[in-house]
Parts: structure tokens; sequence; C-alpha cells
């Protein structure tokens, strides 16, 4: 955006709660400094400002992502895209070409066997006899477990930790190999970084919640990605809002830890893990898995952990959190906010506003404590859409009973839980769109929620359950920060909340701001995506004209 002249947008639609039937929008600098109809539009335009003619497409404020991998989404995009794989087969196919193709080791992502007939992971001699011997790391669609050849596994030792089985990682021995296959060079980190948040900004998204931990990575991949962020260079990239998931358990080392990131951090909370996941089956389960009679999974964090990261962050006012997937582990998490409550208070407990990521078992008592305690769950609506179909990963793991019970979107807003949502990336692909949709169409139609609850879950409630605290972030209206994307897509519509009438409706009145209509021949494409009216993303790098 020529941020030396305002830009008026006209001819399309500005979804605003100040105006549902606007059409035209004035950015002046990083404002939003009008927002109306043609006609008024008429008077606004001359030598001085520049006008983009939208010819009809929407512009919506950009999503937030609320719970994002940047580097690891670098490298998802740089390797083996194993997403699509139908079989055992197919992946020891796809290693074998790629170690034909290139030198050195073999990286690959997404992979899943709940869909594949043998429903079997390869064995380290079979990765080793696919790629000819070479270091081949694979992980799997969630990120907690992943598949190495024996070449790798005999280099790093993992044989000899806990978590291996014939080169399926998980626990100790996964992040001894997902930590050594980390190991960059501050160059090309930065390179994976800049990638991943480009890509962000083409999929209209204006922010990214980056949940860095110890595990996942060493400190300096969050160090560098704040450098990178705050860099000249990083003035056409979304924000980025860091948490850093390192347990403490006094109010001094949560004064130590936020002084060593100069004071950047959003919170000590994302993944701090609890749990696992349920595809690796190491979510912490109240009852076995079905296809695993003998494992309820692993809980990693114990309630007195819990309860003392918990005292120590709320006695800071620094907002706290955790990964959790499990019944079980959310009752670990419960449990450390009951004793949070206890040592300080509940009012003390609610204004920290701590945050839980995933949730994704949660029966009613669990969802009122949430209430009770002013906790905000960050979602990923597309684990549903992926795995909770009746046959899926979900029935697979968990049964039937259980599957439905999962991802409850729906329970959570109706009960007062805020709720904020993201992808995930790498575990599913950037697409906002595509969450709101999985909300839309969740396996559970008792949990489905509207698309307007969706998008305002992964837009406005992003920035608040991040702590942000200009309340305009996150909507279209005069005063607010130029923060949007703007979007070609088939027809606009607005969706009633009652499934019990048709869910769709053209007539403008209705007075509530359109949004696309997500069942139609082609999803919704960005076409540009500013903030703080500076553009991240422009298709063909010539605006939205």
């Amino acid at each position: 955006m020529d941020s030396q002249r305002p830009v008026l947008y006209r001819n399309g639609s500005v979804y605003s709660p100040a105006d549902p039937f606007a059409t035209a929008m004035l950015v002046d600098g990083g404002t939003v400094a009008w927002i109306g109809g043609e006609h008024a539009a008429e008077n606004l335009g001359g030598p001085g400002v520049r006008t983009v003619d939208l010819d009809g497409a929407l512009i919506a404020p950009g999503f937030v992502d609320s719970h994002f991998h940047t580097t690891e989404t670098g490298l998802g995009l740089s390797s083996i895209d194993l997403s699509a794989c139908t079989s055992l087969a197919d992946l020891l196919e796809r290693v074998h070409a790629a170690a034909a193709a290139h030198e050195g080791p073999v990286f690959g992502h997404g992979w899943d066997e709940s869909r594949w007939p043998e429903r079997r992971v390869p064995t380290a001699g079979e990765l080793d006899s696919a790629s000819g011997g070479r270091s081949v790391y694979l992980t799997r669609a969630d990120v907690h477990s992943a598949v190495v050849s024996g070449t790798l596994a005999a280099s790093l030792g993992l044989a000899a930790l806990d978590g291996w089985n014939d080169g399926f990682l998980v626990r100790a021995a996964h992040t001894a190999a997902r930590l050594a296959t980390r190991a960059l060079a501050p160059a090309d980190r930065a390179a994976l970084q800049r990638a991943a948040l480009a890509h962000a900004a083409s999929r209209g998204i204006v922010a990214v919640v980056e949940m860095a931990a110890p595990h996942i990575s060493p400190r300096e991949d969050l160090e560098g990605l704040l450098a990178l962020a705050t860099a000249d260079g990083g003035a056409d990239l979304p924000g980025v809002i860091p948490y850093w998931a390192e347990a403490v358990s006094s109010p001094e080392e949560v004064r130590s830890l936020l002084a060593s990131f100069d004071g950047r951090l959003a919170g000590l909370a994302g993944d701090l893990n609890v749990d696992g996941s349920i595809g690796s089956r190491t979510a912490a389960l109240r009852d076995p898995y079905s296809d695993d009679p003998g494992n309820r999974g692993h809980v990693f964090l114990d309630a007195p952990a819990v309860g003392a990261h918990l005292t120590a962050a709320t006695t800071e006012g620094v907002q706290a959190g955790f990964h959790v997937i499990g019944d079980a582990g959310l009752d670990v998490v419960l449990a450390g906010l009951g004793e949070a409550e206890r040592s300080l208070g509940i009012e003390a407990v609610r204004r920290s506003r701590h945050r839980l990521e995933h949730v994704e078992m949660a029966d009613d008592a669990a969802i009122a404590a949430l209430v009770h305690f002013g906790v905000t769950v960050s979602a990923q609506p597309v684990f549903d859409a992926l795995w909770g179909h009746p046959e899926g990963l979900y029935e697979q793991r968990l049964g039937e009973r259980r599957r439905v019970g999962m991802n409850r979107f729906g329970s959570l807003l109706a009960a007062g839980v805020p709720v904020s949502m993201g992808s995930d990336s790498p575990v599913t692909p950037l697409d906002p769109w595509a969450s709101v949709r999985a909300c839309i169409d969740h396996s559970n139609p008792a949990e489905a929620v509207s698309a307007r609850a969706a998008f305002i879950a992964h837009t406005r409630a992003g920035w608040r359950a991040a702590g942000e605290v200009n309340p305009m972030l996150g909507q279209l209206a005069p005063g607010s920060p130029a923060s949007f994307a703007v979007w070609r897509v088939d027809e606009l519509m607005v969706q009633t909340p009652d499934n019990r009438v048709q869910s769709w409706s053209t007539d403008p009145r209705a007075g509530t701001p359109l949004l696309p209509a997500l069942d139609t021949e082609n999803p919704p494409r960005c076409i540009e995506t500013v903030h703080y009216g500076r553009t991240l993303f422009s298709e063909g790098g010539g605006g939205a004209a």
C-alpha cells in the first residue's frame, strides 16, 4: 500500500459492525478513516487519494492464527508433503523418490497411518531400504511423533531413549530427534521463518501466535524470529505474538525468564505439554485407547507442577497456559488451577487470563470449571474436519461414544468460555476459512457454531486471547487499525445460527455483515493482506484492483 496517500477501496463489500451495508472503505496511513456506501464515496476521491476498484471483492478483518509454529511451518513447506499418502507403500515410494532426487537427509511431514489400509507405520529398516541408507526424519501429522531411518537412529542413539519403537518415536526419543534435525544456521532459520510468515500473509493472516518451547526448538529459534519481526525487513510480515512454554515454580523464575526475552513475551503459555496427542496415543485419557487397551497416554506435567507454574505466573500477573488434549490431562490442569485459586484467590487467577491449547476432550463439568477459572481455549477446528468423521482417527483411537464428544466448540461458546482459533500449522494447513467451515460442518451437529461466531473467534478473539489492549483490533470501523484482507469470493451470505431453518440468506435486510458462502465451487481467494496500513501480500504484486 502507498503509505503517502490515503487509499479508497470501492465497489465491493466491507465486513463492518459500523455499517453492514458498506461497500467502500478509506484507509489513511495505518488507520481506517471511513466506511460507507458508494454515494458518499464519490465525494472522497480525488488526485490526493488512490482509488482501488474492488470489483465485488470482500474486505474483512485480517485473521489471527492463535496457534502457530513458524520454523516448523517453514520446514513443512520445504520438505516432502506426505499428507496425501494413501498407503504405507505410497509413503515409502515418496521417500525413495526424494532420496533419488537430491543428496543429504530426507525430511517429510504430514503422514497419517489412520487413513491407510495397513494402519501401521514404517519401520526403521523399511525407511533404510527406501532411502538407500540415508538419514530420514518424517513427522506424523500431529507432530507429536515421527518415524526415522535406522541410519539416523544410530547416529543419535535413539534406541536407548524412552519412546523408541523400531523407528517410531514418541516422548524423549522424539524430542531428541526433533532438536537434532532443527539445529539450523541462523540464515537458514531466518529464511524458513520468512517463508512461513509470507505464506501466512497470502492466506489473509495479519498476526500469528508463536508457540515456542524448549522441547520443540532451541530458544535461539524464538530469538531469531523476534529479531526478524522487528528488523526493517520484517515490516512486510504478519505480526508475531510470542509465547515461551517453559515451566517455572517461583515468581523469581517468572521475572528472570521474562527479562531474558527483554520483556517481549505475551506469556509463559502455549505448548507446555501436560499430555500429547490422540493420533500418537500420547494424550492422557481417563479410559484406555480403544485400539490400544493397555494405554492411557502420558502425563508430562503432574498437578503439583501445573499448580506451581500457574501460581508463580499468577503472582506476577502473567498469562500462563498449557497444551492439553485428553480428558485426564484436563483433569490435571483443572487440579492445578484449583491449587492456584487456593493460594491466591479466584479473582487473581481470573485476572491473569490463563489459556489452554486444544482442549479436545472436555465434559460439562470441565467446561463449567473453565468458566469458573476464566480460562480461554485456543482451538483448532480443522482437527475435527480431518479426524472427527465416523470411522476416522478419533473413532479408531477412542470409539464412537468418545468421538462425538470431541472438540465441543458450541458448548464452550454457549457456556461463556472465550474461544480463539488457529491452525497449529504445520499440523493443519494455513486456511482460516477452512477453520470457519469446520465449525459450521462439525462432525457432531450439536457442537457446530455459526460462521459469524467462528469468524470472530479467528479474528477479534485471537487478539483478546493474547492480551492485546486495543479493543478495535479485529474489526473494521472508523478509527480502527487498518488490518484487513481482501477476498475474491463466489457469493456473500448471512448464516443463521438456527439449523432448523435455511442456513444461508442473501437478503441484505438481515442487517448483518456478509461473509463468504463456503459451500460454493471456489473457496475464498486472498488478493491482498494489509496490517496497520502496510501491505503484507498482494496477488501478483499489483494490489487488489
